[in-house]
């Protein structure tokens, strides 16, 4: 896997936080940083690539009344 060093500004407290998840997890600044990214980015692609009806009927586990339910709390037009 090949790695690009970037930089980017963070404020006191994160970078503070950081540190100290750094120590506890014992995972350098690099990895924290990595891993966070990659988590937002795979939610945002996820959620802003198809919406969350598509793929509903092929999904027995879900029950109608609760995607009702779903779309009533979470549905926000564009």
């Amino acid at each position: 896997m090949v790695m690009r060093k970037t930089t980017i500004y963070l404020t006191e407290r994160t970078e503070l936080r950081m540190r100290r998840a750094s120590k506890r997890l014992g995972k350098s600044r690099a990895e924290i940083a990595r891993a966070a990214l990659d988590e937002f980015l795979d939610r945002a692609e996820r959620t802003g690539a198809l919406p969350p009806s598509v793929g509903m009927g092929e999904n027995p586990a879900v029950d109608a009344a609760d995607y009702e339910d779903r779309l009533a709390r979470d549905w926000r037009p564009r």
